[in-house]
């Protein structure tokens, strides 16, 4: 892994992959761009950059095709694909495709909405709030234990974070963010995307890597071994309840996603991670996700943890140029969930 620079550093040596740093172009890009896009953006009283790229503008695909790299920390690439072909295994007419050269760094360091950010009724003085904070800024603030595995920490003065969230964060949020990953409010962009919208079921699906790459942590795998990786998953129309429209958007990756992997080790480890990491190892694997996660009282930390994977796996290894294969696509199971055939 890549270990950061002292903290005591001004800024990154040039060697330095600072996630914060790349994601600027393409949030320069996003705004410029913001009447094609379909989005919004302004700054608060305080002066914090405030994108809405979905919840009173109406947002687009296109934006959360750039979202998603934005969240990658500029180290991932996402695009639109059409299906070349209508068989068993691509059923579905577009998909979103993946790819990083620095999987770890984009996707764990940077994409992986793990930054719990909550405020009670009394803080913002109506509703409560809360919302998982994904994107470069993650790796300012380092409030997560994962961080310390990873030996990464990010030292620069701008900052983005991408929530997904139907309303704009109350101020006591947006203070703890500042606070905790020491920024000034004009360096600070918070992108909002609901999970309801076109930008934001997108960018969602655009985690088809990241997912997998989680639960390669998650099963001990040594991140270090992981060198590259790519993926694709089915893009459904995004859905006006928020519970079907975050169903819809797992089910692509649970049964639609597909991921390579590139490793380097021994055989044996390459043949383990690619048995154990497709979601059909998990007890819950087979229902829509939606009922899944009504079935367990809308509480994510019920669900059994192996069904948040892509649907196909192929691992590469490096080191002896052997390629393993495990689980399949289910686009029978997605096709009834999406489709009103005509």
């Amino acid at each position: 892994m890549q270990t950061s620079p002292s903290l005591a550093d001004v800024s990154p040596s040039p060697s330095f992959l600072s996630v914060n740093t790349l994601v600027q172009p393409l949030i320069a890009d996003l705004l410029e761009r913001h009447v094609e896009l379909g989005i919004d953006a302004k700054r608060d009283e305080r002066g914090v950059m405030i994108v809405d790229a979905g919840i009173e503008s109406p947002g687009s695909v296109a934006a959360g095709l750039s979202i998603g790299e934005i969240c990658m920390g500029g180290l991932g690439r996402v695009a639109l694909r059409a299906a070349a072909s209508r068989n068993a295994t691509e059923e579905w007419p577009t998909f979103v495709d993946i790819a990083s050269a620095q999987p770890v760094l984009a996707c764990l360091a940077s994409q992986y909405a793990g930054w719990s950010l909550a405020a009670s009724k009394e803080e913002t003085g109506g509703k409560k709030f809360f919302a998982l904070g994904s994107g470069p800024a993650r790796s300012l603030a380092c409030k997560e234990p994962l961080f310390d595995e990873l030996e990464y920490r990010d030292v620069v003065s701008t900052g983005c974070l991408v929530l997904e969230v139907d309303r704009a964060p109350p101020a006591v949020v947006i203070d703890k963010i500042l606070r905790d990953c020491k920024l000034q409010p004009r360096n600070l962009t918070l992108i909002l995307t609901p999970t309801s919208s076109r930008a934001g079921t997108t960018q969602v699906v655009a985690r088809a890597l990241e997912v997998a790459l989680h639960k390669a942590h998650e099963l001990g795998f040594a991140l270090d071994a992981i060198h590259e990786g790519s993926a694709s998953a089915p893009l459904p129309p995004p859905a006006q309840d928020g519970v079907e429209a975050m169903g819809r958007t797992n089910d692509a990756i649970l049964y639609g996603g597909r991921v390579h992997l590139s490793v380097t080790g021994s055989d044996d480890d390459a043949r383990d991670l690619a048995r154990r990491l497709p979601s059909s190892a998990s007890k819950d694997f087979g229902r829509p996700f939606a009922d899944v996660f009504k079935e367990y009282e809308y509480d994510f930390y019920k669900i059994d943890p192996a069904l948040f994977a892509p649907a196909e796996v192929w691992v590469s290894n490096l080191t002896t140029g052997r390629t393993f294969h495990a689980g399949a696509t289910r686009f029978d199971l997605l096709r009834p969930l999406w489709l009103d055939e005509v």
